[in-house]
């Protein structure tokens, strides 16, 4: 069997154009170019970038059909995309991975530069996370093995959803590091319940000669996932920390005018999201009075948590919208299927 270059050479450079695109997306705007940002035909560079990745996605699936019709062996058979349950599980993978990967993004960031804490505290307060996700993932099927597998992945993405609402609503300012306990189990409890369902689900979609063909997509998917989640909710936690901090300082009476100015120029292509020792630091560098220095510091701190909302609110909505896309998971596991059959015959 002759490796599909052509084809594999498509996919890469589609998943990597959007990829990028999303990664770059923070620091040059989706669509309108930010100051000082490239810009092509008038827009930012992420834009087409996206859509660019998208039609070279369209002329892989054109190539993969062209290269089965005529009989040869294609890096991916389109045809097994018509499977409407293995859409829905494909897709129901892609949103419980781009919700982790944004989750796992997130968390970090308000852990280790927020509250400071080392790489083995933040790991530490992560981990009822793993707890509840190995119960639900192991203990499902084996105490409920005819249960709904529809039933448990809408449910599996309720608790994630509760969880992220939760740790939106808990993220104030003086928050500590407990916050996070309740939300972890939460989001645990909705992985385990994914996890669960969706493998089993997809792979007894096909027959087991295109097994390997869904095992390539769902690692391709959970990937995509991943990647996505992480660019997207970095981008929109820089967007929206820049966008609040030049905001604040701009509304701050008690900074002096020099230093808004100052601000507005050198911050407009984006702020960094910097603990605040880091960002004390790089101010006594830049010589700027101690009361200003402080003012900023407080200004920093609310638009850090303006950033870790907005993009925690976005992965909420997202797991929202990944319980209407599982519409077409099954209400019969595949063991089910099996003794209705044994029953029947």
């Amino acid at each position: 069997m002759r490796l599909d270059l052509v084809g594999t050479g498509l996919s890469a450079l589609g998943l990597g154009l959007i990829v990028f695109g999303i990664l770059r997306s923070g620091t040059w705007g989706l669509v309108k170019a930010r100051p000082d940002a490239p810009q092509w035909i008038g827009l930012s560079p992420v834009i087409w970038l996206i859509l660019g990745g998208a039609a070279v996605i369209s002329l892989f699936l054109a190539w993969e059909s062209r290269l089965a019709s005529r009989g040869r062996e294609p890096l991916l058979d389109p045809a097994i995309l018509r499977i409407p349950v293995l859409r829905a599980g494909l897709t129901s993978f892609f949103f419980q991975y781009f919700l982790q990967g944004g989750l796992f993004f997130a968390l970090p960031l308000f852990l280790s530069l927020a509250l400071g804490l080392s790489a083995i505290e933040t790991g530490v307060r992560l981990l009822p996370l793993s707890f509840t996700l190995i119960l639900a993932a192991a203990g499902i099927p084996k105490l409920f093995p005819h249960v709904s597998p529809r039933r448990v992945v809408r449910l599996g993405f309720l608790a994630m959803f509760a969880g992220l609402v939760v740790l939106v609503a808990a993220l104030q300012a003086g928050a500590g590091a407990e916050i996070v306990t309740w939300p972890m189990l939460l989001a645990g409890l909705g992985i385990g319940a994914l996890a669960s369902q969706l493998g089993s689900i997809t792979v007894s979609s096909v027959p087991d000669e295109q097994s390997g063909d869904v095992g390539g997509l769902q690692n391709t998917i959970t990937n995509l996932g991943i990647s996505l989640g992480t660019a997207l909710t970095g981008a929109i936690v820089i967007a929206t920390l820049s966008s609040s901090f030049l905001t604040g300082v701009e509304g701050n009476r008690a900074l002096p005018a020099s230093i808004k100015a100052r601000a507005s120029t050198e911050l407009s292509g984006g702020v960094p999201f910097l603990s605040d020792k880091e960002l004390e630091a790089a101010l006594v560098q830049a010589r700027v009075p101690p009361r200003a220095s402080e003012e900023i510091v407080e200004v920093n701190e609310t638009a850090r948590l303006d950033g870790l909302r907005t993009a925690l609110s976005l992965l909420a909505v997202l797991a929202l919208v990944g319980l209407i896309f599982s519409g077409g998971i099954p209400t019969r596991g595949p063991a089910a299927e099996i003794e209705g059959r044994r029953a029947a015959a």
